[in-house]
C-alpha cells in the first residue's frame, strides 16, 4: 500500500492510479505501482535521474524507460505535476492530495522555496469573475536572489 512521508497511508492515490490505468486499458504492473509508492514517499521537488538512483538504492529492479513511461502517465492522470524551473531538466512533485503552492527559485543554487498565499486565489477568484472564466488550473513561480548574497 502506499504511505505518505508521515507514513499515512493514501488509498486514494492508489485507486486513482488503478482507475486511470483500467479506464485508459494499461497494464497495472508492479514497477508502475513501486514507483507510484517512491514517488509519493519523496518530499518536495526531484528528477528522473535522481528517482531512478533512489530506486536502485532501495533495489528496486526498474527501468528507466518504466520510470519515463510511468511518470507520463502519473502526469496525465494528475498524479504528478512537472516543473522547468528555469533549468535544462525537468523537475516533479506528487500533487493529489496537496494543497496549491507557488514556488521562488533561487537563481544562484537552484533551491526551491514552496509558499502558499491565499492573495493568489483571490486573484485567480478574480480574474474568473473578470472574465467569465473558469481556471482549472495554474502555476506562479518567482525566480531572484536571496538579500542575504547582497
Amino acid at each position: 500500500m502506499i504511505k505518505n512521508t508521515n507514513g499515512e497511508l493514501l488509498e486514494p492515490v492508489h485507486e486513482a492510479f488503478t482507475q486511470y490505468l483500467e479506464l485508459h486499458g494499461h497494464r497495472k504492473t508492479p514497477e508502475r505501482y513501486t514507483i507510484l509508492k517512491e514517488i509519493f514517499a519523496t518530499e518536495g521537488h526531484f528528477d528522473i535521474e535522481t528517482l531512478y538512483i533512489r530506486m536502485k538504492n532501495h533495489k528496486y529492479r526498474v527501468s528507466r524507460a518504466t520510470l519515463y513511461n510511468t511518470i507520463e502517465l502519473l502526469l496525465d492522470c494528475g498524479l504528478v505535476t512537472k516543473h522547468q524551473f528555469g533549468t535544462n531538466y525537468a523537475q516533479f512533485e506528487k500533487s493529489m492530495l496537496l494543497k496549491q503552492h507557488d514556488h521562488f527559485i533561487f537563481e544562484d543554487s537552484g533551491n526551491v522555496i514552496e509558499f502558499y498565499d491565499p492573495r493568489i486565489e483571490e486573484v485567480k477568484d478574480e480574474i474568473e469573475k473578470t472574465y467569465n472564466v473558469k481556471v482549472s488550473h495554474y502555476a506562479l513561480t518567482f525566480y531572484g536572489r536571496s538579500n542575504a548574497n547582497k
